[in-house]
């Protein structure tokens, strides 16, 4: 089976205040293809951002994660259960589910541990949602700084699943039914602190830091700086790209 990795524990607190929630017409494409709203299993839930939202919904929502110290950033709520333990070895009772969903996550699971494990909780006919959210944008003028930083400054610092976010999941299997696909986009509006807050979250300028002993985005910033004002506040979108099927 493949190695767990757990690339966000020493970023928890950042993550739950940095990292982009998704829109509800998300949520809202995945209602309509569920058929029963018992139970949700939000799998790699982070700090609980999707499984909040699943809770107004769903009668019981399962939020587990590898991280224990992303589960303490959760905010607690009293249709959903937190958990610590792998994607590929829950503690869930068999058929237990109508929704099962991975944002941001997948790319890091044993593909084939998860679907067997999957296939074990999932209630015949369930929906499994999986999605991600590539590179943002921001500006012209700011763009092509992103992607230097992004490919070239800590490129090499990424695991070497993160290439199945770049390719926005394509080469990840799917072996499910009535398999669709669907696009959709995250809007912020962030001043720079709240952006370069962002890039401090990534688990490659983590990395970055802790073999080179110095924060990649701080030598970033007077380059951002020259164009995004520190009082201005800027739109910033990140495409999502998201695939759904049935057990």
């Amino acid at each position: 089976m493949k190695a767990s990795i757990d690339n966000f524990s020493t970023a928890s607190a950042e993550y739950a205040q940095f990292r982009p929630d998704y829109p509800l017409e998300l949520y809202h494409y995945l209602y309509a293809r569920v058929k029963h709203f018992d139970c949700a299993w939000d799998c790699g839930t982070g700090n609980g951002q999707v499984a909040i939202v699943l809770a107004e919904r769903f009668n019981q929502v399962q939020a587990s994660d590898l991280s224990a110290a992303q589960i303490e950033q959760a905010v607690p709520h009293s249709r959903i259960q937190y958990s610590v333990c792998r994607a590929e070895q829950s503690p869930f009772s068999e058929q237990q589910f109508d929704l099962i969903t991975v944002a941001q996550a997948i790319h890091w699971f044993d593909f084939s541990a998860f679907y067997e494990e999957l296939r074990r909780v999932a209630k015949p006919g369930a929906l499994l949602a999986v999605w991600g959210y590539g590179l943002l944008s921001v500006h012209p003028e700011i763009d092509p700084w992103i992607q230097h930083f992004y490919s070239a400054t800590i490129g090499p610092y990424w695991d070497a699943d993160r290439h199945h976010i770049d390719e926005a999941y394509a080469r990840i299997p799917f072996p499910l039914a009535a398999v669709e696909q669907a696009q959709f986009s995250i809007h912020k509006r962030w001043s720079l602190e709240q952006f370069c807050g962002y890039l401090g979250t990534w688990s490659s300028v983590k990395k970055y830091i802790r073999e080179k002993g110095e924060d990649p985005v701080a030598q970033l910033y007077p380059q951002l700086r020259a164009w995004w004002p520190e009082e201005q506040v800027l739109d910033i979108r990140f495409p999502i790209f998201l695939k759904t099927g049935h057990v």
